[in-house]
């Protein structure tokens, strides 16, 4: 009886230590965290984005972006967002309509 014992707790303590790996992959995947725009180059990024769009309210900002050096995510009034992107030196580069955000839902 205790060699099945043994035996069973060897199994779990296998599938255990197997599945710690895993969830850490895993966990780094989706703990990804994005970087805000902060200080002064907060104020910068937002007065350019703002005036890109035409007003509006900014709801998110990201350094370091997959797109550019900057990203500013504006609210429009009607709820529709719009994604800035900016480069170092704040200059637009481009920005992508993202639809109606989840504010307005």
């Amino acid at each position: 009886m205790q060699k099945k014992m043994k035996v069973i707790l060897g199994v779990a303590a296998v599938a255990v230590a197997g599945a710690i790996p895993l969830s850490g992959v895993a966990g780094a995947a989706a703990g990804e965290t994005e970087t805000p725009i902060t200080g002064s180059a907060l104020e910068r990024a937002t007065q350019v984005a703002l005036t890109h769009i035409g007003g509006g309210r900014v709801t998110a900002t990201e350094s370091g972006d997959e797109d550019s050096y900057y990203e500013v995510e504006v609210t429009r009034d009607d709820g529709t967002q719009v994604d800035v992107q900016l480069d170092e030196s704040f200059s637009v580069v481009g920005s992508e309509e993202d639809g109606v955000g989840d504010e307005s839902d």
